[in-house]
C-alpha cells in the first residue's frame, strides 16, 4: 500500500490511560494527499467487568457500558484487529491530541492484552503525528488564511469543534470518535492547502532523529517550541534552549521568556513551577493540590523526542511572529546569556527531575506498563499467550521471568475468557475484581450525583448493580 495516514480517535471511560478503558475506536485511512482510502472504521469495545467508568465521561460521549456490551468486541479481539488490520506497516497514526492521550490508551490496552505496547507506533516504517501541535504552531507562526477561535472571555482556544465551526468545516457530532476523525482530516486539509510549507516541515520533523538535530545538548541553540504547557496568551509558543539531560534519553529545556536571576529569587512555593515532566496529566484537569501549578507556566520542562514535539529554528520567526508570541530577539539573547552564566542551575534541575517520581504508584500489573521492557524470553511467551486458542488457555501457565506477567495473565483470562479459569483462578480473579471496583466506587458515586442526564444516570446505576 505504501505510506498512508490513519486518522483515529478514541472515546474512553475516563482520563487515566493506565486505569480507564477504550469504549469506542474510529478511524479513516487516507493517502499522503489526504484522500480517503477504503471504508471508515467505527467499533465499540466491551467495557471490562473490572472497571467503573467516569460518569462525567459517559455524560459527554453518550456511550454507556451497556452499549459496548451489546454491540462491542472484547479487548482481546480489538487488539488483534488494530495490530493486524489498522496499524499496518508504513502507517502514520495521527489524530488530535493523540500522542499524549489516545496513544497512551492504546499502549495500556495492548499491554494488558499481551501485545507489545510500542511496536504499533514504530516498527516496519510505522510512525505517528499529532495535528493539535501542528494547529498550535500554525496559529502562532502562520495564522493567515484561517479563522482562529477564542472563548467567550476572549482567550485563544484550539478546541476542534470551535476550529471547524469557525472555518465552515463539517463536524456534526463533537465527542463522537468518527465525527472527530472526519473533523481532524478536514483541519489537516485546510492547513495543508493554506500553509503547505509549514505543514510539510512539521510532518518531516515528527521523528525523534529530526528533532534531535535541532534540540540537543552538544549544540545549544535557541529554537521555537510550541507546547500545551505554555500560555495561550502567547499562542502556546516560546523560544527555548536545551538545558540538561532528562530521563530515558530525553532533554530538559529552558524557556527563554524568563530571566534566570529573577527565577532564582522566587519563593520556595513559586519554585515548584520550575520543572514539569512531559508525562504529567496528559489531558486531565489538575487536582486541587496542584493548584500552584495552574498559576505558573513551566520554566524548565521535559521535551520528549519521540512525542512529535512542534519545534522549529528561530529563522522561521518574522517580526510579526515575535510580537505575537510576546518576545524579542534582545530578550532571548539576554536571558540566554544569563542562563549560560549559571551552569550550576542545569545540574540542580537535572537532579530535581531525576528525583521526582515519573509515575504515580500502581497496585496492579496493568498499571506497571512503564516499569521496564520485557526480555526476549518473555516476549516469546507473551506472543504465545495472545495467539493461544481460548480452549488452550485453561492449562497454559508459562514460566515468566517478569514478575508482572503471571498476575496480568490471570486478569487477561478473567476479562476476556472467564470460562478458561480454574475454580481457584476464578476465586482469585473475583477477589481482584471486587477490590478494584471498591477502590473506584467512591469516586464513581460522587461523580454520578453531578450527572444531569437521567437516562445516563439510570444506566450507570444499573451497570454498577450488574457488576456487584
Amino acid at each position: 500500500m505504501g505510506k498512508t495516514f490513519f486518522f483515529y480517535d478514541l472515546e474512553t471511560s475516563g482520563l487515566k490511560a493506565r486505569e480507564d478503558r477504550i469504549m469506542q475506536f474510529a478511524g479513516q485511512r487516507t493517502s499522503m494527499e489526504l484522500t480517503p482510502i477504503g471504508e471508515p472504521v467505527n467499533i465499540l469495545v466491551k467495557m471490562t467487568d473490572d472497571a467503573l467508568p467516569s460518569p462525567g465521561a459517559i455524560n459527554v460521549t453518550g456511550i454507556t457500558p451497556q452499549m459496548t456490551l451489546a454491540d462491542g468486541i472484547s479487548e482481546a479481539e480489538f487488539c488483534k484487529y488494530v495490530t493486524e488490520e489498522v496499524f499496518v506497516p508504513e502507517t502514520v497514526a495521527v489524530g488530535y491530541n493523540t500522542v499524549r492521550f489516545d496513544d497512551e490508551f492504546m499502549r495500556a490496552c495492548l499491554w494488558r492484552n499481551f501485545y507489545d505496547p510500542y511496536e504499533w507506533e514504530w516498527k516496519d516504517g510505522r510512525s505517528r503525528w499529532d495535528m493539535l501541535d501542528v494547529v498550535r504552531m500554525v496559529r502562532a507562526l502562520r495564522p493567515e488564511g484561517i479563522n482562529w477561535p477564542v472563548t467567550d472571555e476572549g482567550k485563544a482556544t484550539n478546541r476542534l469543534e470551535l476550529l471547524t465551526k469557525l472555518n465552515g468545516l463539517s463536524h456534526e457530532h463533537a465527542h463522537d470518535a468518527l465525527s472527530d476523525v472526519y473533523a481532524t482530516i478536514a483541519v489537516a486539509r485546510m492547513i495543508r492547502e493554506r500553509q503547505p510549507k509549514l505543514f510539510e516541515f512539521l510532518f518531516k520533523m515528527r521523528g525523534k532523529t529530526q528533532v534531535k538535530k535541532l534540540v540537543n545538548l552538544e549544540d545549544k541553540k535557541p529554537f521555537v517550541y510550541v507546547s500545551g504547557r505554555y500560555s495561550s496568551e502567547f499562542e502556546k509558543t516560546t523560544v527555548a534552549v536545551a538545558l540538561t539531560a532528562g530521563r530515558n534519553g530525553n532533554v530538559l529545556v529552558y524557556d527563554l521568556r524568563y530571566n534566570l536571576e529573577e527565577v532564582l529569587e522566587q519563593s520556595p512555593r513559586e519554585s515548584k513551577s520550575v520543572v514539569q515532566p512531559e508525562r504529567e496529566a496528559p489531558r486531565a484537569k489538575r487536582s486541587p493540590e496542584d493548584s500552584v501549578l495552574k498559576t505558573f507556566y513551566p520554566i524548565v520542562k521535559e521535551l520528549c523526542y519521540n512525542k512529535c514535539p512542534a519545534v522549529a529554528p528561530l529563522s522561521v520567526l518574522r517580526d510579526e511572529d515575535w510580537e505575537r508570541i510576546g518576545l524579542t530577539r534582545e530578550v532571548v539573547e539576554e536571558n540566554l546569556r544569563i542562563l549560560m552564566e549559571h551552569p550550576e542551575f542545569a545540574e540542580q534541575m537535572r537532579e530535581q527531575h531525576e528525583n521526582r517520581p515519573e509515575f504515580p504508584p500502581t497496585v496492579e500489573p496493568e498499571g506497571a506498563i512503564y516499569d521496564g521492557f520485557l526480555n526476549d524470553s518473555d516476549k516469546v511467551k507473551v506472543a504465545a499467550v495472545r495467539n493461544a486458542e481460548p480452549s488452550k488457555l485453561a492449562d497454559f501457565h508459562p514460566d515468566f521471568i517478569d514478575e508482572r506477567l503471571p498476575e496480568l495473565l490471570l486478569h487477561y483470562k478473567g476479562r476476556n475468557f472467564p470460562e478458561c479459569l480454574s475454580e481457584s483462578e476464578a476465586a482469585e480473579y473475583e477477589e481482584y475484581r471486587r477490590a478494584r471496583l471498591e477502590r473506584q466506587a467512591p469516586k464513581f458515586m460522587a461523580e454520578i450525583e453531578k450527572v444531569a442526564d437521567d437516562f445516563v444516570k439510570e444506566e450507570l446505576m444499573l451497570y454498577l448493580q450488574s457488576l456487584a
